[in-house]
């Protein structure tokens, strides 16, 4: 005697043991009950929800020579048929293999003749999204006006690409992921019957690793019986199901949140040095980081984790700060997403720059005027009318302070002598009336003038340094390259002709661009921005220097530097 898998040995017979799905079942039972059974359905959702299997029941309930309005007794000679796949009234149809239109004319008139033993013909056309637009086209009238002895269900796992002129012909139904719960007590079930011994944590991996189908997860439960029997402990499920379980996972959320970032960059070479996958450390790592994350904002009951783990977490969560856990989430969920390369650097800068603070992220803001020299901004504000107390002196004043402009408070002084005495309305008038050059309103204007194109293109690649790296060539979208440039600590100082100097805080992160296929990629990332061929140069600048800044937002210019 053959034997079958477990998906189909345990395929569900009746609506009542389809999982995860009442709001369907329980539909089809009171169309059944009443007798208005459509002509058309359609089934939508992921694979192994059910939607094949409900299909057979509803042909079997349909069909059931004892009852015919309720649940299949599957022992009259219609059910029986059904399930052993010899009835000829109950037609199933990969639509993946029979796309072209002259299947479907095919059908249409095979559709027409009256059904041989069964009450009711019917047709399960399976992924009918895969049906050509002529094919689809061609189902269109006879699927809106079939004979009354004919019930299509049409099954599909991308229901947006059915068209709307045959959905708006059928009754939808919409499969869901079937939740953890549900997938285990299936399972438990399951290994009851067949004489599985399997450790409960063994047995929720399993139907957590399936992610809401059933039938992968009997498909993962079947492959461990055959490789170790019918014993099976937590640590055989990791090693087929490819889960490392490694404890440095947790131990990465330590060092991120003790800041160490020598021990946090040792742990995960100490990974790969031991042949772990390092795709499948970031999803565990990310995992754990998830609990940590739900833990910090109370939402601890939705935590997956046994009690030895859960009290683990919580000791993390009790060390780490909230920002730093937002942070680690952010750089290793972009890694989970687009990870593909064998090299620890990606895992190693999102380890670096989840320590940092947001202190220690440096970017160069665009110089403004009002910081840049505030004496002079807040000399020609105020509206001073000081009158001098004889003729010639009030004329050498301010030819003196048109030479060089002094603070407010420099003005004040000069004030109070000419307020006190009792000149003439001609005389301050000439006072107040310096020559156009000396007028601090000029010296304003001279401020805001633009500054040198060279500067200004500085300014243009400090100001939009993130979308330089959002805008990026796609080939570059994947390498360490552009993971360096979005680490913190890196300041655009000059531009000599086509040669961008960089200034990077941290002398790793600056090894590690000059490396030549990781400065060939940063070039061109940012030849890409300029719109012109460039080239780079690196310079380490532990601490940055803020007479250097103030400098550089007054508009000077750095015309050479030096490597440290």
């Amino acid at each position: 005697m053959s034997s079958q898998v477990f998906y189909r040995k345990w395929r569900p017979q009746t609506l009542a043991e389809v999982v995860g799905q009442q709001h369907i079942t329980q539909t089809l039972l009171n169309a059944l009950s009443s007798n208005r059974v459509s002509h058309a359905y359609l089934f939508c959702g992921p694979r192994g929800t059910g939607k094949t299997s409900t299909g057979r029941i509803l042909a079997k309930a349909v069909n059931c020579l004892t009852n015919g309005q309720g649940e299949p007794c599957n022992t009259c000679a219609m059910c029986r048929a059904i399930n052993e796949g010899s009835a000829v009234d109950f037609i199933e149809i990969d639509a993946a293999s029979n796309t072209g239109v002259d299947d479907i004319r095919n059908l249409r008139e095979k559709v027409n003749y009256a059904p041989n033993q069964a009450r009711y013909k019917v047709y399960i056309i399976d992924e009918v999204h895969m049906l050509s637009t002529s094919a689809s086209n061609a189902l269109l009238k006879t699927l809106e006006e079939p004979p009354p002895t004919v019930i299509f269900v049409l099954a599909t796992t991308e229901a947006h690409k059915v068209l709307p002129t045959i959905q708006s012909r059928c009754q939808r139904f919409d499969f869901h992921r079937l939740p953890l719960a549900d997938i285990t007590a299936k399972l438990t079930s399951i290994c009851q019957k067949e004489g599985i011994k399997i450790e409960p944590e063994a047995l929720r991996l399993v139907a957590k690793s399936a992610t809401g189908s059933l039938r992968d997860a009997e498909n993962l439960l079947e492959q461990l019986t055959t490789y170790y029997g019918t014993e099976i402990g937590l640590h055989q499920a990791q090693a087929i199901l490819g889960i490392t379980g490694d404890w440095r996972a947790k131990e990465v959320i330590k060092h991120i949140a003790n800041k160490d970032v020598s021990a946090g960059i040792a742990t995960i070479n100490d990974v790969n040095s031991d042949g772990l996958d390092l795709r499948q450390f970031i999803r565990e790592l990310m995992e754990y980081l998830r609990g940590v994350l739900l833990i910090k904002t109370g939402a601890d009951q939705a935590l997956d984790f046994t009690t030895e783990e859960i009290a683990e977490l919580k000791d993390l969560a009790t060390k780490a700060s909230l920002p730093q856990i937002l942070t680690a989430v952010k750089l290793f969920g972009e890694l989970e997403s687009g990870f593909n390369s064998y090299s620890t650097l990606p895992l190693e800068l999102a380890l670096v720059d989840s320590i940092l603070t947001e202190k220690e992220v440096t970017t160069l803001p665009t110089p403004k005027v009002e910081e840049a020299l505030p004496p002079l901004v807040a000399a020609a504000e105020p509206t001073v009318t000081p009158p001098p107390p004889q003729p010639e002196e009030a004329k050498a004043k301010p030819k003196k302070r048109a030479a060089k402009p002094e603070a407010v408070e420099a003005k004040a002084e000069v004030t109070t002598p000419l307020a006190e005495a009792g000149v003439s309305e001609e005389a301050k008038a000439e006072v107040t009336t310096p020559p156009a050059k000396a007028e601090p309103v000029e010296s304003k204007a001279d401020v805001t003038t633009p500054p040198s194109p060279p500067s200004s293109e500085i300014e243009r690649i400090s100001a939009n340094w993130k979308q330089i790296i959002e805008q990026a060539p796609e080939d570059t979208r994947r390498t360490p390259a552009i993971a360096i440039l979005r680490s913190a600590g890196i300041r655009v100082v000059s531009l000599d002709g086509d040669t961008v100097v960089l200034s990077f805080k941290y002398a790793y992160h600056k090894e590690q661009i000059e490396k030549p296929e990781n400065q060939q990629t940063a070039e061109k990332i940012l030849g890409h921005f300029l719109g012109h061929p460039c080239h780079i140069r690196c310079v380490y600048e532990p601490e940055a220097n803020h007479l250097l800044k103030a400098a550089l937002n007054m508009g000077a210019q750095i015309v050479d530097t030096e490597e440290k």
